[in-house]
């Protein structure tokens, strides 16, 4: 996707008196792990026009500009009566000033969560506020009788959905979304999408599924035609199919056996930043997450996650050299609840000073806690980097607990079949990308050739792979094949544990690939590529790639292959 492109304001009707207004950046805005792919985003806004007008979800300050010249241009802003939140982030606060500035007669429609949440965004407590708590109606004329659906999380405990029974358009805010720019305003060729909309799904909602399946079920009397997202492609073609993608996701995560319980406060959204990395990389790796914002939470409900749960990660900020009185209430539920037996650990993000991390780690370590990775600082607001190791660091938690279990389980002679898929051979290989300041690696034996014109090649790459998180549509990486008789030494290292956030290459001999990756210098063969695709198989994703460049390093060198005896490891 170009970056070069200046941001702009998509304007088209989409239904009966309604129109959207799609900010639109070509390059990533945001360092939460949700913009990771880098697609660029866009901000959705609605305008509905009865007799009265409402306008749906203005979007965040990076739009503030485009957005009301390209919204005073085309309507009458003073004639504006309504605007709905589905959330509230002090992102919005600076275009809702200068909504009000222009138009001060607005009412603001929210959740009562959201009221609270806008009443400190704008510094106003006397702002005129209708609250909608999901039994209440705003009648705006011409049959556009709005209803309203509270669909809470914990990172958004003051989410609310709007639908209009005249359009049958549902308004979904950050429902069924995905971080993606181009000028497709609806989902034709929804299967294009299909990648995006899952790794939405993956980094926001599904450390939340179980309230992704209270909110699905709210939704499912509603006639929706629309889905009005409040980023990306409307949902219009694939909308049967997105749904029950919705589904499935949170009951794949709704039914594993194995449960973090990842408690957190977040002052300025910093924290709840590093919750959401750290929840990715636990739930890729197969474990599900309980997300709590103990903000909100009742005592009761972090008691019984944590009671459920085989481990527990607490963040915090630090405010005034302390945690936030939630996180304390928290940590001492904990304390009381989990068996020290349990998996711990600690993050959180600080501006001067990150005593709330060390006060958190002491208590827990006094209490005899192992933990699952070493506690996460982070001063300021996290960059890309420091995502990256938070998402290593939950993997790292995740595979401790799932390694944990298996030495419970009695060990089981590999079966037959499992005998005879062992005796499938593959080229030992080590795959390397670098994004940015992102580079990570892995050893692969699971490769083949899957095109000829163009050249093309599969990989299988198993969901906890750190690697994983770089092997998306687009994404460059070189496949370096090992020679063998000189491949053990590189297949030591890149089989060793690394730390969350380590830099694989230190240590071996590299050069840079054109497309920015890592040619080893010992491998027989590299091969330059590009992913095009990839498939959910089980727990790994199968990557299919095209070859753009490549060269034998040592003509006389044969390739390394792998063998096993069982199909049940590596």
């Amino acid at each position: 996707m170009s970056s070069t492109k200046p941001r702009d304001v998509q304007v088209l009707p989409i239904g009966t008196d309604t129109t959207v207004l799609r900010s639109r950046s070509w390059t990533r805005l945001r360092f939460e792990i949700e913009y990771a792919l880098a697609k660029g985003t866009t901000a959705n806004c609605y305008i509905i026009q009865g007799d009265k007008t409402a306008l749906i979800d203005p979007p965040g300050e990076t739009f503030t500009e485009i957005y009301l010249a390209a919204l005073q241009q085309r309507f009458d802003i003073k004639a504006i009566d309504y605007v709905i939140l589905g959330h509230v982030n002090p992102n919005r606060a600076a275009t809702l000033k200068a909504l009000l500035e222009i138009a001060p007669q607005i009412t603001f429609v929210c959740s009562n969560p959201g009221a609270i949440n806008l009443r400190g965004a704008l510094e106003n407590p006397d702002l005129p506020i209708l609250v909608m708590r999901g039994e209440e109606n705003l009648d705006l004329g011409k049959g556009h009788n709005l209803q309203f659906v509270p669909t809470p999380n914990p990172r958004y405990p003051d989410l609310l959905c709007t639908y209009d029974p005249q359009t049958e358009i549902l308004y979904t805010d950050k429902l069924f979304g995905a971080h993606i720019c181009g000028d497709q305003v609806f989902d034709e060729g929804w299967e294009i999408f299909s990648e995006d909309r899952r790794y939405y799904y993956d980094c926001l909602m599904a450390p939340h599924a179980r309230q992704v399946e209270t909110a699905l079920e709210k939704l499912s009397d509603l006639a929706v035609r629309m889905y009005a997202t409040g980023h990306g492609p409307l949902v219009r073609y694939g909308l049967i199919e997105l749904t029950k993608a919705y589904y499935q996701w949170s009951q794949q995560q709704t039914s594993q056996d194995t449960t973090v319980a990842l408690i957190y406060a977040s002052a300025y959204g910093n924290t709840a930043t590093l919750a959401g990395a750290i929840a990715r990389g636990i739930t890729k790796a197969g474990v599900a997450v309980e997300s709590i914002n103990c903000e909100v939470a009742d005592p009761e409900e972090i008691r019984a996650a944590v009671e459920k749960a085989a481990g527990f990660v607490i963040g915090s900020p630090t405010l005034g050299g302390h945690a936030p009185t939630p996180v304390q209430t928290a940590l001492g539920i904990v304390l009381s609840t989990a068996a020290n037996t349990k998996l711990a650990g600690v993050f959180g993000s600080f501006g001067w000073s990150g005593e709330a991390v060390d006060l958190i780690e002491g208590k827990l370590k006094d209490a005899g806690y192992k933990f699952g990775f070493d506690s996460i600082r982070v001063k300021f607001k996290p960059n890309d980097a420091t995502l990256q190791m938070c998402e290593e660091a939950g993997t790292d938690f995740a595979q401790a607990l799932k390694k944990a279990k298996k030495v419970r389980a009695p060990l089981q002679p590999a079966t037959s079949v499992e005998q005879a898929v062992g005796r499938v051979v593959g080229s030992l290989c080590v795959v390397t990308a670098k994004q940015d300041d992102i580079s990570s690696a892995m050893l692969a034996s699971w490769v083949s050739q899957a095109s000829f014109n163009p050249p093309g090649l599969t990989i299988a790459v198993a969901k906890d792979r750190a690697l994983e998180s770089l092997m998306h549509s687009e994404n460059k990486f070189v496949l370096n094949i090992l020679q063998e008789g000189n491949h053990l030494g590189l297949m030591k290292h890149f089989l060793k544990p690394f730390a969350p956030g380590q830099d694989r290459f230190t240590e071996v001999a590299a050069e840079t690939a054109d497309n920015g990756s890592p040619i080893l210098n010992d491998a027989l063969a590299y091969l330059e590529c590009t992913v095009k695709s990839r498939m959910e198989s089980g727990d790994h994703w199968l990557v299919y790639a095209t070859v753009d460049n490549g060269k034998v390093l040592n003509q006389d060198g044969v390739t390394a292959v792998h063998h096993r005896k069982s199909g049940n490891h590596y």
